[in-house]
């Protein structure tokens, strides 16, 4: 079985929002700030993976969220790097209140890309070998995502500290452009119980990108679909479902 690395922590004051609960950019900062805390503990660390001129990319989130941790809450975070075929890698993250109760679990989809070409490598046994995570065939694929077929969308600058040291846009960044268009009344009054999230083309520096949103509303509740897009092609879509606070 694959290895598991949980670690503590406190929701600070600049992790939450208005309503003092944590916002999805925050939280998705700090699972992956944990799973980076294992791999150095592994001996995997970013500066290992970059020696083969490599570097870790996110490819899908599914978020399924029971409550979102509230401000000065103490959690713990557990990541495992459960499985990976020849091109992708499947982490998840689990986190728990003190009283032991799952608040959020998060499936994730990495892989290798190449720092130079940007593009994609095949996982490296080397660096894959310590996690114990199972080698499988197979390719893990999330519910389907809806495209965005009318609705409105408002533009946003990548601007350079929305840039990581993968010389890529934070995941966290695209949060940011996702949810922003849903605006104060919607966000302050509602919260998500499902994301689900694919990333398919790296935005670049000073590009402006387009945030287009949708909303439906139907008996299990509100639906939104989203599309980032550049010129009319779309770099990251995504759907969420929504529950009143």
């Amino acid at each position: 079985m694959a290895k598991k690395f949980t670690t503590p922590y406190e929701v600070a004051y600049y992790d939450g929002d208005i309503t003092r609960k944590m916002t999805i950019p925050a939280m998705l900062a700090v699972v992956i700030k944990t799973s980076e805390e294992q791999s150095d503990a592994l001996e995997r660390g970013s500066d290992f993976v970059a020696s083969f001129g490599l570097g870790w990319v996110i490819t899908n989130y599914e978020i399924h969220i029971t409550r979102l941790p509230k401000v000065g809450e103490n959690l713990s975070i557990t990541t495992q790097a459960i499985a990976y075929n020849k091109y992708f890698c499947y982490r998840n993250f689990w986190i728990h209140d003190e009283q032991g109760n799952e608040c959020v679990l998060i499936k994730s989809t990495f892989v290798l890309m190449d720092k130079e070409n940007r593009k994609m490598s095949s996982v490296l046994p080397e660096i894959i070998e310590p996690y114990e995570s199972e080698k499988i065939k197979k390719i893990y694929r999330s519910e389907k995502i809806e495209k965005v077929e009318s609705g409105d969308f408002l533009p946003y600058r990548v601007r350079y500290f929305d840039i990581d040291g993968n010389q890529h846009v934070n995941n966290a960044i695209y949060f940011n452009w996702l949810l922003d268009v849903l605006g104060y009344d919607f966000l302050s009054t509602h919260e998500p119980t499902f994301i689900n999230v694919k990333f398919d083309k790296e935005v670049e520096y000073g590009q402006v990108v387009e945030s287009h949103y949708e909303m439906l509303e139907g008996e299990e509740g509100i639906t939104t679909r989203h599309e980032i897009r550049i010129d009319g092609q779309t770099y990251c879509e995504a759907n969420m479902k929504w529950k009143k606070s």
